[in-house]
C-alpha cells in the first residue's frame, strides 16, 4: 500500500530553529548580567526586596546606622552656698547642712548628723501632720483651726502648739515625722515632748525639702504652709533668711527654734529656712548666760559665712 515518506531532516522545521535561537538569546542574556559595566548588571538596590511595605535589607552592623546626637544636659545653676569648713569665733558646738532640691545632694559640717533639741522648729511639722491627717480624712479644718496653725507657724504660739500635738498623737507624729521624710539621725523625746524632739542638721534640711515637696502637709495645704512660713514675725524672724537681701528673705520660708534648757544649763537656737534651689538647717548650743541673741545672731553668721559672695 502506497504511502506519504518523510524526507531525512524534516523535524528540524522553522519551529524548532526558533526555539533554539530564544535558549541562545536568553544565555546571552544571563552572561551580560555578570559582566562588569553591563547595563543588565544588577544594582545594590535590586537585591533588596520588602515585605509589607518594610525594607528587608536589614544591616547586619549595627554601628553603620546612623547614631544620633544626645542633647547636652541642661547644667544646674549652683547653689547659693559653698560646701566648706567653717572656723568661725562661735562659742559652744555649732552644725550645719544644706540640701539641693533639684538633686537631692546634701552638704554640711562635718558633725551635720549631731542632734539638738528642736525647740519650736518643730512646729513646723506639728502644724504639716495636723493639715494631712485632716485633709485624709476628708476633713477641712474650720476657720478657727486655722487662725491658730497661723499663730503657731508665725509667732510660735506654744499653748495652741501643745492643742495641735495632742490632737496628732504627740510621740506618734514624730515617729511619723522621721519615716514619712526619710529622717536618719532624729529621734523622739525621752519625754514625748515636742520641744525635745532630737533632730540634727542634716534631717533639719531633709524636714524643708518634706514640707517643701508636699509629703508633709499633702497637696491641698502645702502652698498655705509655706506661704505662712514665709511670714514669720516678731521674735522668731531671724537666722538663715537674714543673710539675704531684703528682695529674697520675702521668698525664703522659716521656722526657727530657740529655748533656755535649764537642766542642761544651755541655749538651743535652731534654724528651718526653705529657699527656691535649697533647704537648710543650722544649729547652735552654748552656756545658757550668754543669752538668745547670742545663738539667733550666729545662725546668721554661719550662713553669711556659707554664702558664695562671701568666699
Amino acid at each position: 500500500m502506497a504511502g506519504t515518506r518523510r524526507r531525512p531532516g524534516s523535524g528540524h522545521g522553522p519551529l524548532a530553529y526558533s526555539a533554539i535561537a530564544v535558549i541562545l538569546v536568553g544565555l546571552v542574556l544571563v552572561s551580560l548580567r555578570f559582566v562588569p559595566g553591563s547595563p543588565f548588571r544588577p544594582t545594590a538596590a535590586s537585591h533588596t526586596g520588602t515585605v509589607g511595605g518594610r525594607s528587608t535589607d536589614t544591616p547586619t552592623d549595627r554601628s553603620s546606622r546612623p547614631q544620633s546626637t544626645p542633647s547636652p544636659s541642661p547644667s544646674l545653676e549652683p547653689l547659693p552656698f559653698q560646701a566648706q569648713e567653717l572656723d568661725l569665733d562661735i562659742k559652744g558646738w555649732y552644725a550645719w547642712s544644706v540640701l539641693d532640691k533639684r538633686t537631692g545632694k546634701i552638704i554640711g559640717s562635718k558633725n551635720m548628723g549631731e542632734t539638738n533639741t528642736t525647740a519650736s522648729m518643730i512646729k513646723s511639722w506639728i502644724v504639716a501632720d495636723y493639715l494631712r491627717r485632716a485633709d485624709e480624712s476628708g476633713q477641712t479644718p474650720s476657720d478657727a483651726k486655722l487662725a491658730d496653725a497661723t499663730k503657731i507657724i508665725r509667732d510660735s504660739d506654744n499653748t495652741r502648739a501643745e492643742q495641735f500635738y495632742n490632737g496628732v498623737g504627740r510621740s506618734a507624729s514624730i515617729k511619723r515625722l522621721i519615716k514619712m521624710c526619710g529622717l536618719t539621725d532624729s529621734k523622739v523625746a525621752s519625754d514625748g515632748g515636742w520641744s525635745r524632739t532630737m533632730l540634727s542638721p542634716r534631717d533639719t534640711a531633709r524636714l524643708g525639702l518634706c514640707i517643701d515637696d508636699g509629703r508633709a502637709a499633702g497637696p491641698k495645704w502645702t502652698k498655705w504652709l509655706l506661704n505662712e512660713m514665709r511670714l514669720v514675725r516678731g521674735v522668731g524672724d531671724f537666722g538663715i533668711r537674714k543673710a539675704f537681701p531684703a528682695k529674697v528673705q520675702k521668698t525664703i520660708a522659716i521656722k526657727n527654734g530657740w529655748i533656755d534648757r535649764q537642766k542642761e544649763q544651755e541655749m538651743h537656737i535652731n534654724c528651718l529656712a526653705i529657699g527656691d534651689t535649697w533647704t537648710m538647717g543650722v544649729m547652735v548650743r552654748y552656756p545658757i548666760n550668754m543669752g538668745y541673741d547670742y545663738g539667733m545672731k550666729n545662725c546668721q553668721k554661719i550662713t553669711e559665712a556659707l554664702l558664695r559672695d562671701a568666699t
